[in-house]
């Protein structure tokens, strides 16, 4: 036991106390972002109440957010090719502090559309920014830390989840206030050491991985790349919207259905808490492969009996065996630099926002059980094809 433990002591006393603390500020920046996220989604129901929209008005709002999250995206990938990825991520994570205050305050359907646009855009240029300095840090280390970091972002969005339930009864206006606050003091606080951050410079010390370069990716690997992200994030759509609604079907209780998710968001944290450590051992394309054969099998089970227990459990074990592709695809793109993250990151990001409307539509001309065997086949695929996409590096 000696033996195998003195190589890995070894390996962490050659790692620059730079590296270590740019993994801590990605730490803080994804969980973050997790919280924001979270706070924003849980409270969209005030935040229409509040403009006076109509189902109609509120798609509009969010297709903003959508469209401002892919240009952000696309934008995101290009600055961060010629500029620090350290101020990509602190103009980001001022951005989306101050765009959630403005969607707060406002009370106008169109001020209100356009603080959802800047929002949507922060979004997408801090997504980026972390993504692209989480692969860089990944290389500083020269083994796998994106799953814990995305770990920190789902463990973020559960606290912010949380928070927004304890602050129920409060204003929208002043969670989205206090959050946007506590967000740019500890930007402020943290900027003087951030601009190290995701830079492979001799700013992080003597670490020869910094200054290898990486291989580039064909065209057609950051696609599969995308379209595989998009598979797994429907079904992260899925779950997110049609969970709830599955159990409700089963004839479950409000708290049962709220638990489907919340059972899905807490085995995809748990996976992605040990999914650094199953890649290391075993390599990125048979954890993922397993993960998604084994997420497949346990929709396919917890629809295929009528009884709520099966259907809670069923949608755990999705999460779980999901919860490690996205880290290893963006791991993988971060090989062809920022802007095949920023490709990876807006395909993926479409299949979230479609997914949930594609599934509303099989489900109405045939049944929700039956709509949502879909996330499980792309989940099947995702098995099939992950190997072609995914580099074993380590």
């Amino acid at each position: 036991m000696t033996r195998a433990i003195a190589p890995a002591l070894e390996r962490a006393r050659d790692i620059p106390d730079a590296v270590v603390r740019s993994r801590g500020l990605l730490t803080g920046y994804f969980a973050g972002l997790g919280v924001v996220m979270a706070v924003w989604g849980t409270r969209i129901p005030a935040v229409q109440a509040s403009a006076g929209l109509d189902t109609a008005g509120l798609a509009a709002v969010l297709l903003a957010a959508a469209v401002g999250m892919v240009a952000g995206l696309q934008i995101g990938g290009r600055l961060a090719e010629s500029a620090r990825l350290s101020q990509l991520l602190t103009g980001g994570a001022f951005g989306l502090a101050v765009s959630l205050a403005l969607v707060g305050a406002c009370r106008n359907p169109l001020a209100l559309a356009a603080a959802a646009l800047l929002f949507g855009a922060a979004h997408g240029v801090l997504d980026v920014a972390a993504n692209a300095a989480a692969v860089r840090c990944q290389e500083a280390y020269g083994r796998p830390i994106m799953s814990g970091l995305h770990a920190a972002y789902s463990l973020g969005a559960l606290g912010g989840a949380v928070l927004a339930a304890v602050t129920a009864h409060d204003s929208h206006t002043y969670i989205f206030g206090v959050t946007a606050t506590v967000m740019i003091v500890a930007t402020a606080a943290v900027a003087p050491i951030t601009r190290c951050v995701g830079e492979p410079t001799a700013d992080l010390g003597p670490v020869e991985t910094l200054t290898r370069s990486l291989p580039g990716l064909s065209r057609s690997r950051v696609w599969l790349l995308g379209l595989l992200a998009a598979a797994c994030l429907l079904g992260e759509g899925a779950a997110a919207d049609w969970s709830a609604v599955h159990l409700g079907g089963l004839h479950a209780s409000p708290a049962a259905g709220a638990a489907a998710y919340a059972g899905y968001s807490a085995a995809m944290a748990g996976g992605r808490l040990v999914g650094d450590r199953l890649i290391a051992r075993f390599g990125a394309p048979r954890v993922v492969r397993t993960g998604a054969i084994l997420a497949s099998a346990g929709l396919v089970a917890g629809l295929s009996v009528a009884d709520v227990p099966f259907a809670l459990a069923g949608w755990a074990v999705f999460g779980l065996g999901l919860s490690v592709t996205i880290p290893s695809l963006f791991s993988a793109a971060g090989a062809g630099g920022p802007r095949a993250v920023a490709t990876v990151a807006v395909t993926g990001y479409l299949g979230l926002l479609a997914g949930p409307a594609l599934i509303g539509a099989l489900a109405s001309a045939t049944t929700l059980p039956t709509a949502l065997i879909l996330p499980a086949l792309l989940a099947a695929g995702v098995a099939v094809l992950s190997h072609r996409a995914l580099e074993n590096r380590w």
